[in-house]
């Protein structure tokens, strides 16, 4: 290990990042008694004093991409509640997990002078020793393992992976994972899996994770705000049930596909035609390999940029450069090109796009999708009693009050339901006024929908 000149913690240099390593006095594994120690100093400036931060890293999750990497640093420091300027990280430098429950306890002990060590000159106002917050990683996750490795040239290196996840009632529950590693902590897509062996309740405990094969279980929505955007169709629940009655299959269109969770329930759980529309070919291809995204009579997918499909889709005829969608990835199916003209109207229009990086942080919708021409060009492509509902992860007060400002413009009505993560809320916005009794219990769609997703949510709609 290359010897550190102790000055060289003094000062504050926007994004420098040092490690190294240091023998774990608390370890009584002589083989693994290093730690590693990193140091990233903020690319942000902050108002003077200066914030550290420091965090331990949970044992058994070393080798994680946010542990290991200087970029998983600066997504925790980035989503840390209070601004840091710099974060220090300590773990073990080997895959280890000690018995020792107090091993939390004794690291705030010892830990105190190395992290003052490491703190800049400034943090220590008239000769005043500070206290270090120690910061706590928590997730449900329990164990992971990697099945999938690969980049997109849209959003960089991807990650599929198996996960067990704590439930409330303490049984154990497999998942598999979408991540995209520019932004560890936001999870793409999430759908159930189980163990392709049945097993009961007792001998479950044998599953082990990186060596139990397992299926996709797509009948229930656990990516956390997929129940809530379907939720919003309850508002119209008597409309589509009168289309169904009339022999009519009801018609979604959903900007941003992902994993495709969203679009397989709509087509298979609720009856609907879908039309997918994501502009990433590396994650639809993910999406058709590990996550059961399937082409079907009734499920299309399409490449291309969904805020320039949605206008073209509103505003054909005026325009006759069609190619930019020529690649469908449905077997060639695409309304644009089968000549299929206004009457091709969607029941709703479902938006799952995001906009973000990991200094600015993630917000949703894109700005460019909250633009006068695309708002109206979503709400051309509706029926009468249409509504367009959308993931929204609001940055900011402003964010939210410019949102609902540009929609309200637009639409008739706006809704909100609260997904309960405390990040994401559903928009529904509506073509014409909502006629239709959201209790109502007489449709057979509005049971159906009321049997596959939490009543909570279609219960907390609440009007804006």
């Amino acid at each position: 290990m290359m010897a550190l000149d102790a000055s060289t913690f003094e000062t504050l240099i926007p994004s420098r990042f040092i490690s190294f390593t240091l023998p774990n006095p608390i370890s009584s594994h002589s083989h693994d008694s290093l730690l590693r120690v990193a140091v990233l100093d903020s690319p942000l400036t902050h108002s003077p004093p200066p914030h550290v931060a420091a965090m331990l890293v949970p044992q058994g999750r070393e080798s994680d991409w946010i542990f290991s990497t200087k970029s998983g640093h600066l997504q925790l420091l980035f989503t840390s509640p209070q601004p840091i300027s710099r974060f220090i990280l300590i773990g073990n430098q080997f895959h280890h997990r000690t018995a020792d429950d107090s091993y939390q306890e004794k690291f705030q002990v010892w830990s105190k002078p190395l992290l003052l060590a490491l703190s800049p000159k400034s943090l220590f106002i008239n000769g005043i020793i500070p206290d270090i917050p120690i910061l706590i990683y928590e997730d449900n996750i329990v164990s992971s393992v990697v099945i999938h490795q690969c980049v997109s040239s849209h959003v960089g290196e991807m990650l599929v992976e198996n996960v067990e996840i704590k439930t409330k009632n303490f049984r154990r529950e497999f998942r598999r994972r979408l991540r995209f590693k520019r932004m560890p902590n936001l999870i793409q897509t999430e759908v159930l899996i189980v163990p392709e062996t049945d097993y009961s309740d007792s001998s479950l405990n044998s599953v082990i994770i990186g060596d139990a094969k397992f299926m996709l279980d797509l009948r229930v929505l656990v990516h956390p705000y997929l129940a809530p955007m379907v939720a919003s169709l309850s508002l119209i629940s008597e409309y589509i049930e009168g289309r169904i009655q009339s022999g009519l299959r009801p018609k979604a269109l959903c900007l941003g596909v992902g994993g495709g969770a969203l679009l397989t329930f709509m087509a298979i759980q609720l009856g609907f035609e879908v039309i997918g529309v994501d502009s990433d070919k590396e994650v639809l291809k993910v999406a058709k390999n590990y996550f059961g995204l399937d082409d079907s009579e009734f499920l299309h997918v399409i490449v291309g940029d969904a805020v320039k499909y949605i206008k073209k889709l509103a505003y054909r005829g005026k325009h006759n450069n069609k190619s930019s969608f020529a690649d469908s990835e449905s077997g060639g199916f695409d309304p644009l090109q089968n000549g299929d003209e206004v009457t091709h109207k969607f029941d709703v229009v479902m938006v799952d796009l995001d906009s973000g990086d990991i200094v600015d942080g993630i917000s949703s919708p894109p700005l460019e999708f909250v633009r006068k021409r695309v708002l109206l060009a979503a709400k051309l492509v509706l029926s009468e009693f249409g509504i367009l509902a959308i993931n929204v992860i609001s940055p900011s007060q402003s964010f939210y009050d410019n949102l609902v400002n540009h929609f309200q413009k637009v639409f008739h009505e706006l809704y909100k339901i609260a997904v309960g993560n405390g990040e994401n809320f559903i928009l529904i916005a509506t073509v014409s006024p909502q006629v239709f009794s959201v209790g109502d219990c007489s449709d057979s769609f509005l049971l159906r929908l009321k049997s596959l997703i939490p009543e909570t949510y279609i219960n907390s709609i609440r009007k804006i």
